[in-house]
């Protein structure tokens, strides 16, 4: 009898005991190993029409649609996304591509994975009193010191032969040297959208200079090699959720306009008439145009300008390599 009741108890431990095994071999989210469970992907932003196509992607779900997770984190001053990102607090960033090379001299371990837009208008200088370029010799100008904005004031100054040392530069941010401007305290100021047209505005003055019909202005999607190298699946997945965002943007979708128009503080008619001063880029515009050097508007051109330019006026320490920093290998997956 005991050994009939010790070979029910066995059969009835292995009758439990195989499914379970079974349920747990088949099971992957199981696993205990932390390795299995999806990392967030930690995004830093700044405040840009350019940048639309993460706000939406955010807030339509889009990246939850490409079975990732991801955190933004907000900055209403670029430079400072750009110190998060360097000091290892953030997995990507969007920003201003010409900043990438200053960033480059301090840690190489950079890439740009996409471009997201070309400023196309959207990036400017304020000017009060100022009939013709040459007008600024003396004045004060207000710009932030980000090489987008001294590539984009040194643009505007080669037009009169004029250099910076022709005007007295105050180092301002972008939305506080428009404030500047508005309140009358400059009469001259770089900055971008959504503080441009507002400043010109309330300041009673006019948009003097732009980014249109250029390349000067890139803005894309930065990681380090070793992000780049480790997750490359959520990688993927985020630059088609954003990819997906985009294409809404282009097709001025009502409620990705919305999103973008609350973001910027403005009115989704005021949003459309910014999002008109960025060439939006999608993924086929990133392989076609982009990453294509044959093409006028191609990102390789525009870096080396930034990277001389960063290097003439002592930005850097010695000019920077460019090609090290570009990779479209994920985008030729997608």
């Amino acid at each position: 009898m005991l050994k009939s009741l010790q070979r029910r108890f066995i059969s009835l431990f292995l009758l439990f005991l195989v499914p379970l095994v079974l349920a747990i071999a088949c099971n992957p989210q199981s696993n205990t190993n932390s390795n299995s469970t999806p990392q967030v992907l930690n995004v830093g932003v700044p405040l840009w029409p350019g940048f639309g196509p993460q706000y939406v992607a955010y807030e339509m779900d889009l990246f939850k649609e490409e079975g990732i997770e991801v955190k933004e984190n907000f900055f209403q001053v670029q430079s400072e996304s750009n110190t998060a990102f360097l000091a290892g607090k953030l997995d990507l960033i969007l920003t201003g591509l010409t900043d990438v090379v200053t960033m480059a001299s301090r840690d190489p371990d950079l890439k740009l994975i996409m471009l997201c837009d070309y400023s196309d208008g959207a990036d400017g200088i304020l000017g009060r009193g100022i009939e013709k370029p040459e007008d600024v010799k003396g004045k004060t100008l207000a710009r932030e010191s980000l090489l987008t904005a001294i590539l984009l004031v040194r643009r505007f100054l080669e037009q009169a032969g004029l250099t910076e040392a022709d005007v007295n530069i105050v180092d301002t941010p972008a939305a506080d040297a428009a404030i500047a401007f508005a309140a009358g305290k400059v009469d001259v100021a770089a900055t971008w959208e959504p503080f441009l047209s507002k400043a010109a505005r309330e300041g009673n003055g006019e948009i003097i200079f732009t980014s249109e019909d250029t390349n000067i202005i890139p803005d894309g999607y930065i990681v380090r090699t070793k992000t780049f190298l480790e997750r490359k699946p959520e990688l993927k997945a985020y630059l088609r959720a954003v990819d997906k965002a985009t294409k809404l943007i282009k097709e001025r979708d009502e409620e990705a306009v919305a999103i973008i128009a609350k973001r910027l503080e403005v009115t989704p008619e005021e949003a459309n008439d910014f999002l008109n001063g960025v060439l939006m880029l999608d993924i086929e515009d990133n392989k076609k145009i982009v990453f294509n050097k044959k093409h006028a508007l191609n990102i390789y051109d525009s870096l080396e300008f930034a990277a001389e330019t960063a290097y003439d006026i002592k930005l850097t320490p010695e000019l920077v390599d460019i090609d090290p920093l570009i990779d479209d290998s994920l985008l030729q997956d997608l």
